[in-house]
């Protein structure tokens, strides 16, 4: 497999400025009725990358494997060298590459594709994961909803499950104690990866965000460039 990163002057000049964290909700995309468009450009993929994204059982929900053939191979969950010069155990996303670090010892880093908030909903700044939960309930903000009348009925959770936004897993971003009401969530769209498509949150494919949660540590530092 092909191992690309970016260098770190690279990746310091591409996330030159932060501002502060938007206090708005994180208004991960509902499920919506299907649009059909033209059939994506597919790629080979390896046995080694089939099976790290193939089917699981967790916490009594079967998942899936992910179709890797619809997901470019530059977002393929990979060990590469760490471009952020962050101390180990924080994590870092580059908005502008669809990247997610989870810096680690040696000066490497695991790499992960994500899908980014599109225009209007960006956010950057310095936060820290205040805690993790599994299969969580999803609960609009109030703006969203305002936005979307129709997710009324979720205005105090939608249940856990397949068909939650939030996926298999979601980390809360705090900044001091207060919640920014942004996350880093599960996502079953293979075609989201790599493209600005939630409305704030940051989204990994489902085994991609639960391996990131079994690995990072509550209390981490979140960098979002």
């Amino acid at each position: 497999m092909i191992n690309v990163s970016l260098g770190r002057r690279q990746f310091l000049a591409s996330a030159a400025s932060l501002s502060a964290l938007a206090m708005a909700g994180c208004a991960t995309t509902t499920p919506q009725r299907l649009v059909v468009a033209a059939e994506p450009p597919r790629h080979a993929v390896p046995p080694d990358v089939q099976m790290m994204y193939g089917p699981l059982e967790d916490e009594g929900y079967a998942l899936r494997a992910a179709d890797m053939t619809l997901v470019d191979p530059l977002y393929w969950r990979q060990q590469v060298v760490d471009p952020t010069g962050e101390k180990p155990g924080t994590v870092v996303v580059d908005t502008a590459n669809r990247f997610l670090y989870h810096v680690g010892e040696a000066g490497m880093a695991t790499r992960y594709g994500v899908g980014i908030g599109r225009d209007g909903f960006a956010w950057a700044g310095r936060a820290h994961i205040a805690y993790k939960k599994k299969w969580p309930t999803w609960t609009p903000p109030s703006e969203m909803i305002d936005r979307q009348p129709e997710l009324e009925q979720y205005r105090h959770g939608m249940e856990p499950g397949i068909g939650n936004p939030l996926g298999a897993r979601a980390m809360y971003i705090h900044q001091g104690q207060v919640d920014t009401i942004y996350r880093i969530h599960g996502n079953p769209d293979e075609t989201s990866i790599g493209k600005a498509v939630s409305s704030g949150c940051v989204r990994l494919l489902q085994q991609d965000v639960i391996h990131l949660a079994d690995s990072v540590k509550t209390g981490s530092t979140l960098v979002v460039m």
